[in-house]
């Protein structure tokens, strides 16, 4: 089952341009950002799309321009 989510997203500045639907699977419910092709999952609704929200702000953070190279 795949259904918009019924959680307003636009309170997650990271999901400003994602494109969210939520499916439910094994009492699990999932959240998959169309565009990014990141997916995170939680106990109800809100939780999984706050779990995406983070999981799509840390993917945008490795997809940016900084080499990573200043670690150490």
């Amino acid at each position: 089952m795949t259904t918009d989510p019924e959680i307003d997203t636009s309170e997650y500045p990271a999901l400003e341009d994602a494109d969210v639907t939520v499916r439910v699977e094994s009492g699990l419910y999932i959240a998959d950002d169309e565009v990014t092709g990141v997916s995170s999952q939680g106990p109800s609704e809100e939780e999984a799309i706050a779990n995406l929200a983070e999981a799509v702000d840390t993917y945008t953070d490795g997809q940016s321009d900084d080499t990573g190279d200043d670690w150490l």
